[in-house]
């Protein structure tokens, strides 16, 4: 379904904007900057896109949920940043919320 893949566009386009938004150094840096608001702009058009068939709950869930997963990633592998075991225990949380998410939500029109 073409919801979907406006989903999935959505959702790298939030954690492309993400991680040019820690290299924009508070939005100091003028190309980091540009990319930030651009991803953000077409993430959310994107997102727009996938709620014009997929219920508003269940795209917000996995959009968020996909979105902090991903950040969190990014942070750890091209940042280096560290985590906590209880940061761990949180993401794993999220990543089950999503899963659950996915599986009871309806999973075609508005209802």
């Amino acid at each position: 379904m073409i919801a979907y893949a406006y989903l999935a566009a959505a959702i790298t386009l939030e954690c492309i904007g993400t991680t040019a938004l820690k290299l924009s150094v508070g939005m100091s840096k003028l190309w980091p900057s540009i990319t930030v608001a651009m991803c953000y702009l077409m993430a959310f058009w994107m997102m727009s896109l996938s709620l014009k068939t997929l219920p508003v709950g269940y795209v917000y869930a996995l959009w968020a949920g996909v979105g902090i997963v991903g950040a969190k990633l990014i942070g750890a592998f091209y940042f280096k940043e560290s985590s906590h075991p209880l940061e761990l225990l949180g993401i794993a949380l999220i990543v089950a919320g999503v899963v659950l998410t996915s599986l009871y939500a309806p999973k075609g029109g508005h209802g």
